[in-house]
């Protein structure tokens, strides 16, 4: 917590001042391009990835980046995504997955997660993505990193389930994107739909 107070401080000190005409405006503005999804994992900060300022980026963040498929009913996820669409009216959904996902490791290797009982049930929303996902030959678990990928075109799926999505799909006010970020290299891949990738930078 000592750590927390001090970027506090070092924020008020330091950081508020340079940008304090862009505060100012975010005050009475709150117009974000784009909505970003993302693990909650904390390697994972779609504003340093991307290089946003305040006010660019409507984050949801979920263990595994995973976006449940749309039902009737309360949903924290949901709103979230509705609330960006439907009222801020972002043009752009990233989906983004990572290396060394925990939530993907633990489906991959067919961990116990019996002590865990409420991300085990969460994690029941990637069941098609393991379904999706062929394991290497000499293998019998799916590769975690080939999970990964398909977790998020999954997940680009379910997505398009929510009305507020289908509605700005049909309309094409909104375009949905699926990345993958590489904690060790930093590098941020784009994935098609047909499975094929491209890196976002060289």
């Amino acid at each position: 917590m000592p750590d927390l107070v001090e970027g506090v401080a070092r924020f008020q000190r330091n950081v508020f001042p340079a940008k304090a005409e862009l505060f100012a405006h975010l005050a009475a503005h709150h117009t974000p391009h784009t909505l970003f999804i993302g693990c909650s994992d904390a390697r994972v900060v779609p504003e340093l990835i991307t290089g946003c300022e305040p006010g660019e980026l409507f984050v949801v963040r979920t263990a595994g980046n995973l976006v449940p498929a749309h039902t009737p009913g309360t949903d924290g996820v949901a709103a979230g995504i509705e609330y960006a669409v439907a009222v801020l009216g972002v043009s752009d959904i990233v989906v983004c997955g990572h290396s060394a996902c925990g939530a993907m490791t633990a489906l991959a290797q067919g961990q116990d997660l019996s002590a865990v009982p409420a991300v085990a049930d969460w994690l029941r929303h990637a069941d098609a993505s393991r379904a999706r996902t062929t394991a290497p030959a000499a293998s019998a678990a799916p590769d975690v990193d080939a999970l990964v990928r398909e977790n998020v075109r999954a997940q680009l799926a379910n997505l398009a389930t929510h009305p507020s999505v289908a509605r700005a799909l049909a309309a094409k006010a909104v375009t949905l994107h699926g990345w993958v970020f590489d904690i060790a290299t930093g590098r941020v891949e784009a994935l098609e739909t047909t499975g094929s990738g491209s890196a976002l930078a060289a």
